[in-house]
């Protein structure tokens, strides 16, 4: 069962990844490069700030970097633990079919680093600038869904390590918000 499981996320990553095309490729990079969204995060630490203070961002600040950390360490804890090889590594013909677009290519991919990271910070600002901005939420599912897909597309993850990553990263984005409602809470409190 897992055996056939595994063969058909090769070929759904297979069937994705040849979706691509050179015009396309930088691109596919810069959405996949962690540092092309910092203007993005500038404006939501910005829009938090005037909506909800700057006592509230500094709090805020803490509770996203604790997130981030959190989420990328529970990665590294599993991609070590099932050292599953990235698409990139496999030597069993994989790399004959695929394309590889990316810069480099790490060891092990499951679950995505950057599918759990962008869909807990999606999830976080989206519940917290909700009340200020109703359909936010929407658009950045979006973008995590897009970050997500860059994976795949410059060939360093497979469509499970994806969907995992994404789980994973939304569940992190609902527990770092009831954590931050607690905090908050707390720090109201005379």
């Amino acid at each position: 069962m897992l055996e056939q499981l595994l063969q058909y996320d090769k070929e759904l990553f297979l069937y994705l990844n040849s979706l691509g095309n050179k015009n396309w490729d930088i691109f596919w990079l810069v959405i996949t490069n962690k540092f092309s969204f910092v203007p993005m995060y500038g404006v939501l630490l910005y829009a938090i700030y005037k909506k909800m203070g700057l006592k509230t961002l500094l709090v805020l600040v803490f509770v996203i970097a604790a997130m981030i950390t959190f989420t990328d360490q529970i990665t590294n804890l599993f991609k070590h633990g099932f050292q599953r090889p990235r698409p990139c590594r496999e030597v069993a013909g994989l790399q004959d079919m695929m394309r590889f677009v990316a810069k480099r290519c790490g060891r092990y991919g499951f679950f995505s680093g950057h599918s759990s990271n962008s869909m807990a910070v999606a999830v976080f600002s989206g519940l917290i600038l909700k009340p200020y901005y109703r359909y936010l939420i929407f658009f950045m599912l979006g973008w995590s869904f897009i970050v997500a897909y860059s994976r795949i597309y410059v060939g360093v993850h497979y469509p499970l390590d994806i969907v995992c990553g994404l789980i994973f990263g939304a569940l992190a984005g609902v527990l770092f918000y009831k954590l931050q409602q607690v905090v908050l809470k707390k720090l109201k409190k005379p």
